[in-house]
């Protein structure tokens, strides 16, 4: 008996079966991507006048938060926790108190004529403020507006906000804006 020779295995193909695997799974894997906040800023506007009148001070809402995460509201320390319910009284002004903000007649489709605030909340942070706490600030004003218009939403249509038509939600955000002017940060100080 003889020797055999032993067979080779053709790997010619081995680089094509890879290669369309490396494909395969290129396509097919979903990579985690970072998120912002989600916020739509007014179009660029070049040879913007600067004659735009002062804003009232009854109509700014006051929001600082400085290098030691404190947080300052219309001049007083306040609690994270407590910002959403300052930010909607601030909003709505229900008694009509002089000290909150103005508020002008406007026709609302759906709502008729509507008091609507000139209230605008001014969000202020100090350079060494915390991202984390930076975050939590601008989720509560958020979650005022939103908790504002999701009210009125079950009030007016007996539906949730994000259920509306496009028309009902826009007469919905007319009523109940969401005017967030961020200044940039400064040093705004804290107690060491």
């Amino acid at each position: 008996m003889g020797k055999r020779d032993v067979q080779e295995v053709n790997a010619g193909s081995m680089a094509d079966i890879a290669f369309l695997l490396l494909i395969f799974f290129l396509v097919t894997t979903t990579m985690d991507t970072d998120t912002g906040l989600a916020r739509l800023l007014p179009p660029m506007q070049e040879d913007q006048p600067d004659d735009t009148p002062p804003i009232k001070e009854r109509n700014v809402f006051s929001v600082l938060l400085n290098s030691n995460n404190q947080l300052l509201v219309e001049g007083k320390q306040m609690r994270i926790e407590e910002l959403t319910e300052a930010t909607k009284e601030f909003m709505v002004n229900p008694l009509d108190i002089e000290t909150l903000p103005e508020k002008k007649e406007v026709e609302v489709e759906f709502f008729g004529l509507q008091m609507i605030s000139k209230g605008v909340i001014s969000l202020q942070n100090d350079r060494g403020t915390e991202y984390q706490a930076y975050l939590m600030v601008q989720n509560e004003l958020q979650r005022a507006v939103s908790e504002l218009r999701e009210d009125l939403a079950k009030r007016k249509f007996g539906k949730e906000y994000d259920k509306l038509e496009t028309e009902e939600q826009k007469a919905i955000r007319t009523i109940y804006p969401q005017k967030i002017s961020e200044a940039e940060p400064k040093n705004i100080g804290g107690k060491k």
